[in-house]
């Protein structure tokens, strides 16, 4: 079964799987009022700030401004929002799922075996035709158990091993990664030996790109050996990571990210190129 599902797809499987709504942007904070003006019929509303990640110190420490959230907030948010092993998830946004990825990879990491995103979201929903449900949803309970551990992950320490022996991926605009601004965090830059594939080179129009573009992409930045993603916060890293899932390839997980490796100013800076 593929990771990804069509608009099409979910319309003839929507009474068998559970929905999760993942819309959220930085720099937004209205993803639950767009969710509430029209969503997927009987999907539950997931807030990245609050479901998906922990609360960041201040100013953000090594955990990045996304920290992975405490797993047993994090499996009660799922289990509040129906979510169960025996039945398949689907998790959409209308971000060209940068955030619903974030979700998908939470929940596998938690053990569960079948979730799935979206393909092009909400907008590709309202492309097929889907229709619409406004206002909240009561669903009948998960039961979701905490259970982290079963994706890999690295620190600090280990992206930046990756980065000498592997291939370490830095999944922000190109902008960011040579250094020529940054909006967000308080250094601008690139963890040193980090290679670029922005997340939204893997789509087009919002959908994923077709499964041979996306491996000529990934194909010409590897260098072979253990491969790590980060992004400014942990988020979007996570884009790339489903890519490479398409392509049966499985990467770790930099959490803390841009924002976690900039935490301690000890640590190296490169900028420009790769």
């Amino acid at each position: 079964m593929s990771a990804l599902v069509t608009a099409e797809e979910l319309l003839s499987m929507l009474a068998d799987v559970t929905v999760l709504d993942v819309r959220w942007e930085l720099a937004r904070d209205d993803g639950h009022a767009r969710y509430l003006a029209g969503h997927v019929p009987g999907a539950s509303y997931v807030d990245l700030e609050t479901d998906l990640a922990d609360p960041p110190a201040d100013p953000p420490d090594a955990g990045g401004r996304h920290p992975l959230p405490d797993p047993e907030r994090f499996a009660a948010a799922m289990r509040r929002c129906g979510v169960s092993r025996e039945r398949p998830v689907v998790v959409y946004d209308d971000w060209s799922s940068q955030a619903a990825t974030r979700a998908w990879w939470l929940l596998l990491d938690h053990g569960h075996p079948d979730v799935r995103v979206l393909d092009g979201g909400w907008a590709w929903w309202r492309r097929a035709g889907g229709a619409v449900e406004t206002g909240p949803v009561r669903v009948r309970p998960g039961d979701l158990p905490a259970d982290p551990g079963h994706q890999p992950v690295v620190d600090a320490d280990g992206a930046a091993a990756v980065a000498r022996t592997g291939t370490l991926l830095d999944a922000r605009a190109p902008e960011r990664f040579r250094g020529d601004r940054e909006p967000v965090d308080p250094v601008a830059g690139h963890v040193p030996g980090s290679v670029n594939v922005p997340t939204l080179s893997n789509v087009e129009d919002g959908r994923f790109r077709p499964g041979d573009e996306l491996a000529a992409t990934y194909r010409a930045v590897g260098r072979g050996g253990d491969v790590a993603v980060y992004c400014g916060s942990g988020v979007s890293a996570t884009h790339d990571l489903f890519a490479l899932h398409l392509l049966g390839r499985r990467a770790a997980l930099y959490p803390g990210s841009w924002s976690g490796w900039v935490s301690d100013r000890s640590r190296p800076v490169a900028t420009g190129e790769a």
